[in-house]
């Protein structure tokens, strides 16, 4: 069976990148999720879900919505590992993403398929529900709460993703995470600051 993080190590220098190598992990009570902000060619944000001991990942140009009439185009990037979600820092120019990486949100998700809704629908795990296309999440972060899909809307190499909220308890039409809440949640740092950081 090929390695999930094949294309990732395949990308990167790991003597010159101080992303983790990593592997896969055994899964903790939950599984997490990680939302870094990426000032590469084009600052955006990678959104990573772990599923089956890889961070299953989407690069989304304009950030997370809190409204859900705002859907958010989101393009699939390679599996990463899961110590990826621990990862803040300077990637050199000449690597691949290069650029300044921020834990901007974190926390843990509820696959909101995983048990029959009484409806008949039979469960889906995280697995199938990649493969279908169709994933609906309970996110349980430290910006963002509540329900979020990603839905495929497209094949093959032409594959994007819509990433949106859904209409519960969580949604605010007038909240806006990505402007008025930009820095780490796990350092308290700004983009400009972790870079800093990183030449002191």
């Amino acid at each position: 069976m090929q390695n999930p993080l094949n294309d990732y190590t395949s990308k990167r220098d790991f003597a010159k990148t101080p992303e983790p190598e990593g592997g896969k992990s055994s899964p903790g009570d939950k599984p997490i999720f990680v939302i870094q902000k990426h000032d590469a060619s084009n600052l955006h944000y990678d959104l990573r879900l772990e599923v089956n001991g890889v961070l299953k990942s989407w690069a989304v140009p304009k950030g997370p919505s809190t409204d859900p009439d705002e859907k958010r185009l989101a393009m699939p990037t390679e599996d990463h590992p899961i110590a990826y979600a621990r990862f803040e820092g300077v990637i050199p120019e000449d690597e691949y993403g290069g650029g300044t990486v921020m834990i901007w949100d974190r926390g843990t998700y509820i696959n909101l398929k995983a048990d029959s809704n009484g409806e008949g629908e039979e469960p889906v795990s995280m697995e199938e529900a990649w493969g279908n296309g169709k994933i609906t999440v309970w996110l349980e972060g430290e910006k963002l709460q509540g329900g979020y899909a990603l839905i495929r809307t497209g094949k093959g190499n032409d594959a994007r993703w819509l990433f949106f909220k859904m209409k519960d308890e969580k949604a605010d039409a007038r909240r806006n995470p990505v402007s008025t809440e930009p820095d780490s949640v796990a350092s308290g740092r700004s983009l400009e600051e972790i870079a800093e950081g990183e030449r002191d």
